[in-house]
């Protein structure tokens, strides 16, 4: 990485300098890139002229809409942090997010008057906003959304490693289907806007229109999340995903499909290559706190090491350890710790919650393996692991050995209070083929896992439980069933 990474709206800059001519963002509206410029500077005219100080966030309101990245450009070009904000979020949760920011303005591109004052006062300059780019409230897993404060100079690098890896370039047009109140989504458009490429934002991932966005708009590139591959296999007959994937392999525009956001699995990746050759599926992995795309499972290592995150990006080191802080052995199970200059400064308002120990090194809660020489595999949650009789159990060895099964879509696995044993395990199974039936499963797992590893109750249902960001959630999975709302198979 440069040690003088500049700051995004720099980039950005320079990038509507280079490709003026070029069309930059389509949608309700096509911008050429020396538009893109225009309208962000008249967005940080506004912001300047209001009062917005250097380093002071600013709530941006977005769902997807091209003129959501012109407010994220004429914010930086003010000197602002971004603070996204869903224009659907609920007025609680964006109320949570303004407690931590207290933030005075808002600024909506689509409101009749988009700067927005939402208190009188300026917020105290706080060191940790220092350069900063981006406060992104994680998805918040496990408790309440934590703002991740990114630096322009973090971002930058990280976007510039991540380029180094995926090579994106001017000739390129990439779908954008993710939310970019979220980091995968921002990296995305940003790396297609850096490199002089097309971007198209979508507001909503619709599964049975997704394919033929594809083929239609000539996309090259496109980032999703396993979520959303979940409810295409799910809400498209078979017959018409295997034609729409003849057809969209015949017009021969798709080059590259980026996947991230939680472990893909063994099954769900290889049905999503064979749906998308010959373009290449990339399996992504990484936290909003590392400015996300600490692993890549790249095409030539994935049937080798299917179900695996892969190898590191370039400047990103790791260390698996143990509950005595010691690295553990290869191939032995412990905590994913990373260190690169990439991290986060840290989490606005609650520093006591901060993962980077003195050393530099962000313990991810997730607990890995080393397969090979520098090849992860994820294990699970550190938090989410289940003692079943005194066993401790990665609920992700249970989801992925469900998921293998030919007639399963995708599982969740949770422990739940036991007198006996502690815990019992509860799965949670989508189908594929309605005729699956819990004891077709559990035979099929007989050949997989230990017994003390087995479900010990099976429910199906039409789809995973997600939390904001779209992940499948185990912490609703147990909630629901804490609440009665579902019935054993």
């Amino acid at each position: 990485m440069n040690d003088a990474a500049p700051r995004l709206d720099i980039l950005l800059a320079a990038a509507c300098a280079r490709f003026a001519a070029r069309e930059a963002l389509a949608g309700e509206r096509v911008l050429p890139y020396r538009e893109f410029l225009h309208q962000a500077r008249a967005v940080a005219a506004s912001l300047a002229g209001a009062g917005l100080a250097r380093d002071e966030p600013l709530h941006v309101r977005v769902s997807n809409h091209p003129l959501d990245l012109v407010a994220y450009f004429g914010a930086w070009l003010a000197g602002g942090v971004v603070v996204p904000v869903h224009r659907s979020s609920p007025v609680l949760a964006a109320a949570q997010i303004a407690e931590r920011t207290r933030a005075r303005f808002e600024w909506d591109a689509l409101a009749t008057a988009p700067l927005r004052r939402m208190a009188g006062d300026a917020p105290p300059a706080r060191p940790i906003l220092e350069g900063a780019a981006l406060v992104v409230f994680t998805s918040g897993s496990s408790g309440a959304p934590k703002g991740a404060v990114l630096s322009h100079r973090a971002f930058a690098g990280k976007l510039e490693a991540i380029q180094e890896m995926l090579g994106f370039a001017a000739d390129e047009r990439t779908l954008l289907v993710l939310n970019i109140t979220f980091s995968f989504g921002i990296w995305v458009a940003l790396l297609t806007l850096l490199h002089g490429g097309r971007l198209v934002p979508v507001e909503k991932f619709v599964p049975a229109a997704f394919l033929g966005q594809l083929r239609a708009a000539s996309i090259t590139r496109v980032g999703v999340v396993p979520t959303m591959m979940r409810a295409l296999i799910l809400d498209c007959p078979a017959d018409s995903l295997a034609r729409e994937g003849r057809a969209l392999a015949a017009a021969g525009a798709l080059r590259s499909v980026m996947i991230g956001g939680e472990s893909l699995g063994k099954g769900l990746g290889e049905t999503l290559r064979a749906l998308y050759a010959p373009a290449e599926l990339i399996d992504i992995y990484g936290l909003t706190e590392t400015s996300t795309c600490d692993f890549f499972l790249m095409p030539r290592d994935a049937a080798r090491f299917a179900g695996c995150i892969g190898r590191p990006a370039p400047g990103v080191q790791f260390r698996i350890r143990g509950d005595d802080g010691l690295d553990v052995a290869q191939g032995a199970v412990g905590e994913l710790c990373v260190a690169s200059p990439f991290l986060m400064n840290g989490y606005l308002g609650q520093p006591e919650l901060n993962p980077i120990d003195p050393e530099g090194w962000l313990a991810t809660g997730d607990l890995a393996r080393e397969r090979d020489p520098g090849v992860v595999e994820i294990a699970g949650r550190k938090k989410e692991l289940i003692v079943r009789g005194g066993n401790k159990i990665a609920p992700q060895e249970i989801e992925f050995a469900c998921s293998a099964h030919p007639k399963v879509a995708a599982a969740l696995a949770v422990g739940r209070p036991d007198a006996r044993l502690g815990q019992r395990i509860h799965a949670l199974v989508v189908p594929r083929d309605p005729s699956l039936t819990a004891e077709e499963l559990r035979e099929f797992l007989r050949q997989r896992l230990d017994k003390f590893k087995q479900p010990d109750v099976f429910y199906f249902s039409r789809e995973l439980p997600a939390g904001r960001t779209g992940k499948a959630d185990r912490g609703r999975f147990a909630a629901m069933l804490e609440a009665g709302e579902l019935s054993p198979a």
